[in-house]
């Protein structure tokens, strides 16, 4: 076999690639193309990663659901509690957000002023209602996407960085993937090419020929803040149900976002001055705390497809292209079984238990088609 001839090519070396790349290994010859230095540079680095139940809404669960044993069984999640809040006349907003994801499975439950007290001190006396989610985790990004890399290498995968790719044409049956970063440039081919690109998932695939879907890059900024007083060590991930703040402890600092979601291009962004003020004020509208300072503050790209679900399967127009893109702020909580069913349809293989239950018809692109 030609050293430079892969059955797959994977464009994109983040969680999304590098998880895929360690289930396809052991039964392909795998090449996985990363643009920068180190894979996992702009979104998978930047994740302040947590597994929640309820992200993404009830559409991504059964991806969620599905990932989280193997997270726990490979000893990359720790236990959090997340918690939703809102003032009092968000009640029934609350109720119906509760319901919603108890109807697919969550583990989630209604809360009251009483037990918000125990939960978040310093809670401003108009926020009385919340939403417990007690399974909510953090995850070790760093060394879940460092194991993907490692499985996907001992099983014989070359990951090649510095290889911006710039060019997918067909050749016969196959591809040919031209990139440039090295001395004098390089290329290779492959039977099937997957877009794990991330927030140029769109550029790629009309590199290849195929129709734009529409994944949209938006920016999510974050902020380390030293408080008075310093965050207890059990803090919850704690979100609004307006969806315009969350916060979590890192270890006696608080990371601090304004949820925010602002159209962006593909680049390595950076965080604007007016989503850090306006996460600060938002926080301080809920809790008494006082900012003592601003110690760093950083942003990435969280990419969504129109309708905000992953996007998994061969394009409808183009053979031998696969998208496996669109996995917006849920890309790593729901890593495992996406990358295990994007595996499965890839190589044609039967379900296993870990994706048995989850429809693929859900995230094929097909539903994008004219």
């Amino acid at each position: 076999m030609m050293a430079d001839r892969f059955d797959i090519a994977i464009v994109g070396a983040g969680m999304a690639g590098a998880s895929l790349a360690a289930e396809l290994a052991p039964h392909a010859r795998v090449l996985v193309l990363e643009g920068e230095d180190t894979p996992g540079y702009h979104t998978t680095g930047r994740s302040a990663a947590f597994w929640h139940e309820t992200i993404g809404g009830p559409g991504v669960f059964p991806l969620t659901a599905a990932s989280g044993p193997w997270l726990a069984e490979h000893g990359f999640l720790s236990p959090r509690g997340g918690l939703h809040i809102g003032r009092t006349a968000q009640h029934s907003l609350a109720e119906a957000f509760v319901a919603e994801f108890r109807a697919v499975g969550a583990r989630i439950e209604l809360i009251g002023r009483d037990r918000l007290d125990g939960i978040v001190p310093g809670l401003r006396p108009d926020w009385t209602v919340g939403a417990w989610e007690p399974e909510c985790a953090d995850i070790d990004v760093a060394a879940m996407h460092q194991h993907y890399l490692a499985e996907a290498r001992r099983a014989g995968t070359v990951v090649r960085v510095r290889a911006r790719v710039e060019a997918i044409e067909r050749e016969g049956a196959g591809w040919r993937l031209g990139w440039r970063g090295q001395e004098h440039g390089s290329e290779a081919r492959a039977d099937k090419v997957v877009d794990a690109a991330g927030a140029w998932a769109d550029p790629v695939a009309q590199m290849a020929g195929a129709r734009s879907i529409g994944v949209a890059p938006m920016r999510r900024s974050m902020v380390q803040l030293r408080i008075d007083p310093p965050p207890p060590p059990n803090l919850p991930l704690t979100l609004s149900f307006d969806e315009d703040f969350y916060f979590r402890p890192q270890g006696d600092r608080l990371w601090l976002s304004p949820h925010d979601e602002t159209p962006d291009v593909p680049r390595d962004a950076a965080p604007e001055e007016l989503d850090i003020a306006l996460a600060i004020d938002r926080m301080e509208q809920a809790v008494d705390w006082k900012v003592l300072a601003l110690e760093r503050r950083w942003a990435g790209l969280r990419s969504f497809s129109p309708d905000r679900l992953p996007v998994i399967g061969f394009d409808t127009g183009v053979p031998g292209l696969f998208w496996f893109a669109g996995q917006g702020g849920f890309g790593i909580q729901t890593a495992p079984a996406a990358a295990r069913l994007g595996a499965q349809l890839l190589l044609g293989q039967e379900r296993d238990a870990m994706t048995e239950g989850i429809s693929a018809e859900v995230y094929d692109p097909t539903r994008f088609s004219a």
